[in-house]
């Protein structure tokens, strides 16, 4: 990433640090920007249905998702890095918001990062294959169907359908981590060996004001408190093979049961755990990943049964020649609800061309499908689906 190094007077400007410590420093701006164009063909809402409310997707629109990100570092005379680091979300209806901030140090010992800042199992988890990482990567960027549309038509689908497709995406990055107030330590490469682990006060209750004077925040009782997580990987060779293996665990801790169970109460820990294997035999490139996430057993209103249990399968290919790189990948997502079961796939291939340092142009097709798989008998709005194709640019500067 190319980065623009700014003078020590406009750090000064900037009054980021006292003037002592900004001779020491040097602030670093850079990120990336996202611009895609879609076409989309997805089941929604009934003719008449839209008639009256207007909810229709459009078949055709532009997407597109940039960040800024500024840090700055110093090395001290017994050898330790000392930084800073943000990230700024330059899209969205509330304009520019800070994603990421957080203190760094490091050294031969390994890294500590404070702040919120992603924990160790997403650092260290492994991302397969994939036809646009910024779409069917470990972490989804860009979304090209209307999930709150989609909904009208998943009429005989479970009520968290389109909260459970529009919000996190369709991914499997294992990042119960981002956003909150931790701390995190990653050990340093031996051997090929990296491990991590991340410790967070309070996951359910991370608001408020923790930035400003009015001391501890107060503290969620009824939902989840302290987060743990752990994290491992390797990277080496075998006989010409590029191995990378990878896994995670993380687990919340209940904090207290209510005296009565209560629809959408925890009413149990929560575990998460991953694992995964990317090979690279020449040009080509293959990769498997699988997670479990019991999201902590909540209770449905009859209390017969947990809901919300997930399980993730993901499978990727890619093969690169000069500048283009073709790829496709595959994903299962299994959620299950009381009685019922939704599935998701979604198959995906593309090609990405570079035609420069960190710019290249992206070229997909997509197509998803979300099916009740259990439960009642079936009917119309079982089963809805979508195919989209996506063009776009990714640059970093």
């Amino acid at each position: 990433m190319k980065k623009l190094l700014l003078s020590s007077a406009a750090v000064c400007g900037l009054a980021l640090v006292p003037a002592t410590a900004q001779a020491q420093l040097s602030l670093n701006l850079g990120g990336y920007a996202n611009i895609y164009g879609v076409y989309v063909d997805q089941d929604e809402s009934s003719a008449a249905a839209i008639a009256v409310d207007g909810t229709e997707a459009r078949e055709f629109d532009m997407l597109r998702e940039t960040e800024i990100q500024a840090s700055g570092e110093t090395t001290l005379d017994n050898g330790i890095t000392v930084g800073a680091h943000i990230e700024l979300e330059a899209d969205g209806e509330d304009g520019a918001g800070v994603q990421e901030s957080y203190l760094f140090f490091s050294g031969e010992w390994g890294r500590i990062n404070a702040g919120t800042e992603d924990g160790a199992v997403y650092l260290l988890q492994v991302a397969t294959p994939s036809a646009d990482s910024n779409y069917d990567g470990l972490r989804q960027y860009v979304q090209p169907f209307n999930y709150a549309v989609m909904a009208g038509a998943a009429t005989g689908l479970t009520a968290p359908f389109a909260g459970m497709t529009e919000a996190d995406g369709l991914d499997y990055d294992q990042d119960l981590a981002v956003g909150t107030d931790n701390l995190t330590y990653l050990s340093p490469v031996f051997n090929g060996f990296q491990l991590g682990v991340t410790y967070v006060p309070d996951f359910s209750d991370n608001g408020g004001s923790a930035f400003d004077l009015d001391g501890v925040r107060t503290d969620n009782t009824l939902s989840f408190g302290s987060l743990y997580e752990f994290g491992a990987r390797y990277e080496g060779m075998f006989n010409n093979i590029g191995v990378i293996l990878g896994g995670g665990y993380t687990h919340l801790e209940r904090e207290r049961v209510a005296a009565v169970i209560t629809p959408g109460l925890v009413s149990d820990d929560r575990t998460v755990w991953n694992g995964g294997i990317d090979l690279d035999i020449g040009p080509f490139g293959f990769g498997v990943s699988y997670s479990e996430d019991d999201h902590g057993d909540v209770r449905n209103a009859l209390d017969d049964g947990s809901i919300g249990e997930e399980e993730i399968l993901v499978i990727g290919a890619d093969y690169t020649t000069g500048p283009f790189k073709f790829g496709a990948s595959y994903l299962d997502s299994d959620n299950s609800f009381g009685i019922e079961m939704l599935e998701s796939t979604r198959y995906t291939g593309g090609v990405e061309y570079t035609y420069g340092p960190g710019m290249s142009f992206r070229g997909s097709i997509t197509h998803v499908e979300h099916d009740k798989v259990t439960g009642l008998p079936a009917t119309e709005g079982d089963k809805v689906d979508g195919t989209a194709v996506l063009f776009g640019t990714h640059v970093d500067f």
